[in-house]
């Protein structure tokens, strides 16, 4: 008889968390003394019936343990088109360092961000087979995942329109980027990739890519500001306003059948409220990014009806669907550029789950040690997520949000202290990779 696979339990900066441990031991006490008895007691059919009956309850166990759900900004982009599988395939050092975090955190579902988009899946292809499957330290296991979603994305795809107004069409450089329909320099950088333990619904994915900002009642039009004799005037032309997309890459419904039921991991990575003018077209977009899934959320008849997919489909998640939000959202909820109230609104939202923000004790040593911009710093450092510099100094800005229906029993940032041997690992990007861990209620 083949018994079923057991998760085994992880550790984090060192630790297994008790309630893994005591889960994990419980599965395998009680799947041994199922196995154990059905080997004696049955014979023929019956100990097939029997043989699924004990993975039925095996898997049933499983699913009680924590599932762990991940965002990760990794940074692995690159300026050329195709740039990122030829450094892939080349021994490409921070793809091996990104390798070893995940190795250490090892989520049972994730998104990753930055991750060129490429149509044939070569670049994940690359990740999986010769980083994530290999080894990539002492200690280190390797790490599959079994099944991966990735779709095309607004970056670098050029609008044929003027979006910066600077009066023309871009053709090279950073001119190109500003007037593709997300910012990038060829079609496909920045892209997401998500990666999970258990199935992904292809079919059922939801894509926001196309959904015009104008379609949003209310939509946070950017303005010139007033000048001396002159009233306010939109930024965009009516005839470009009523084109633009509004998701900066694309914004997805990913559903994941896990062992703790349906997930629909809610993807995506507005733009960053900042490199634009007065105008804050930027901050506008990022702030209506967010209120996408709001109102995606909320899914009133009327105020969910302007949410159409690229299939045509429209309206939000059903009210008992559960749902994890994942991303870079480019927004804290105090500290840095943005519209600090569109964050706000989507942690405050009636279904997500009031959750302490995760935290490191790496990004407090940070803070403290780099001075500069933290000291303007609102919220507690522990709870930071990225380094941006010296003049932006640490933020929040990488989220995971799970629904009502789920109980958090644990979660944190990956930004160690300098002395733990992934410390130099987590530079290879200038996010930290966040997890929350997870059990279903029933």
């Amino acid at each position: 008889m083949t018994s079923p696979t057991i998760p085994r339990p992880r550790t984090i900066l060192g630790r297994t968390t008790a309630s893994r441990a005591l889960a994990f031991a419980a599965v395998v006490a009680l799947g041994a003394s199922l196995t154990g008895c059905l080997r004696i007691v049955v014979h023929g059919d019956a100990a097939a019936a029997a043989e699924r009956m004990s993975e039925q309850a095996m898997r049933a166990l499983a699913g009680a343990l924590p599932m762990r759900v991940a965002t990760y900004n990794v940074s692995l982009y690159d300026d050329a088109d195709g740039g990122l599988i030829r450094r892939l395939e080349n021994d490409d050092a921070n793809a091996r360092k990104i390798a070893s975090v995940l190795q250490t955190v090892r989520p049972d579902l994730l998104l990753l961000n930055e991750f060129d988009y490429d149509a044939e899946g070569r670049a994940a292809d690359l990740f999986q087979q010769r980083y994530l499957g290999v080894s990539q330290g002492e200690g280190l296991a390797p790490l599959e995942y079994r099944y991966r979603y990735f779709a095309p994305v607004n970056t670098g795809v050029p609008s044929g329109l003027d979006l910066n107004g600077d009066g023309k069409v871009g053709a090279q450089g950073r001119e190109r980027g500003d007037d593709a329909w997300g910012y990038g320099l060829h079609p496909g950088q920045y892209g997401l990739l998500v990666l999970s333990r258990y199935p992904i619904d292809a079919a059922a994915v939801r894509s926001f890519r196309n959904l015009k900002w104008s379609a949003m009642p209310d939509a946070r039009k950017p303005m010139r500001p007033i000048t001396a004799g002159m009233t306010s005037t939109p930024f965009y032309p009516d005839a470009i306003w009523r084109e633009l997309r509004l998701s900066s890459k694309t914004h997805l419904d990913v559903p994941v059948e896990t062992l703790q039921g349906r997930l629909h991991f809610l993807v995506s990575h507005p733009t960053p409220p900042v490199y634009d003018g007065p105008e804050d077209r930027n901050g506008a977009r990022n702030a209506d990014e967010l209120r996408l899934w709001r109102d995606y959320l909320n899914n009133d008849p009327v105020d969910a009806a302007w949410l159409c997919d690229d299939a045509g489909r429209c309206g939000g998640l059903a009210n008992d669907a559960r749902f994890a939000i994942a991303g870079d959202l480019n927004n804290a909820p105090i500290d840095g550029d943005g519209r600090h109230d569109a964050i706000r609104a989507l942690i405050e939202h009636p279904r997500v789950v009031r959750m302490p923000a995760p935290r490191s004790e790496g990004a407090d040593a940070a803070a403290q040690r780099d001075g500069g911009a933290n000291l303007t710093h609102i919220a507690p450092h522990s709870e930071d997520t990225g380094d941006f510099g010296p003049r932006v100094g640490n933020l929040r800005i990488d989220y995971v949000l799970p629904s009502h229906g789920f109980r958090v029993v644990d979660s944190g940032v990956f930004w160690p202290l300098p002395d733990h041997p992934r410390h130099e690992a987590t530079k290879a990007t200038d996010h930290h990779l966040v997890w929350v861990d997870v059990v279903a209620e029933r």
